[in-house]
């Protein structure tokens, strides 16, 4: 049976069905962890946007003219296939889910992240390549946040890195988690080891004012601190 909208922390939000980012969240979830409560918007919905809209021969058509060492190119190709989502219908079927899956968040303000079945793998992070949309309220902007970041697998760094790393485009799918949204005075991102190659048993924050968006967007020069991860103590300040 096909679900276009599962609870966060359901197990068969898998790789396949809810992309790398929403089944990492789904097994924190699951494990008790304190994450923000919400819905994932499966594969199965993008999928069903896709046939409805006609928008595999789009798709298509666009990267054939697609030269990886030719920037603007990807570009080219990305114009005309996010132009094509933003012009498509969400279903009725997938529309429905959507908006019953938001009602029960009661009108709160949330976040509407992609989470492509491409990304957060041991080959392929595909890190800040699609997009998220914060602070969303009302159940019209979260539709429309959800067919942008279905869009969002079509950017043109997206394209590229699929074509540098031999992912066939075709097999190409996105989920979306739908998250309440935390109204952070200060965010950012935790490395879990020093993607600069620091000593082993080390953590990397980078963070700054307000949301994490900007420091994700690489907007502002954040914060730097270096954590020892057994004591939970600050090794270094930057």
């Amino acid at each position: 049976m096909t679900a276009f909208v599962l609870p966060l922390d359901d197990p068969q939000a898998t790789l396949e069905r809810a992309g790398g980012k929403g089944s990492s969240l789904a097994r924190l979830a699951a494990a008790g962890l304190p994450v923000p409560g919400g819905f994932h918007v499966t594969t199965d919905g993008y999928r069903t946007f896709v046939e409805a809209n006609a928008l595999e021969a789009v798709i298509e058509d666009a990267l054939e003219t697609v030269d990886p060492e030719r920037p603007a190119t990807l570009e080219a190709a990305s114009r005309t296939i996010r132009e094509a989502f933003v012009e498509g219908s969400v279903p009725d079927a997938v529309a429905a889910a959507i908006t019953e899956a938001c009602r029960c968040l009661s009108g709160s303000s949330v976040a509407v992240r992609s989470s492509a079945t491409a990304e957060d793998l041991p080959e392929a992070s595909f890190a800040g390549q699609l997009e998220t949309y914060l602070d969303v309220s009302g159940e019209e902007q979260v539709l429309d946040a959800v067919k942008k970041c279905w869009g969002s697998l079509w950017t043109a760094r997206a394209i590229g890195y699929r074509d540098r790393r031999g992912i066939d485009h075709a097999g190409a799918a996105v989920g979306v988690v739908v998250q309440l949204l935390v109204d952070a005075e200060i965010a950012g991102i935790l490395f879990t080891e020093d993607p600069l190659g620091g000593p082993a048993g080390q953590a990397l924050v980078s963070a700054s004012w307000g949301l994490g968006e900007a420091v994700v967007g690489g907007r502002v020069t954040p914060d730097e601190y270096v954590v020892d991860k057994t004591t939970g103590t600050v090794v270094d300040r930057r």
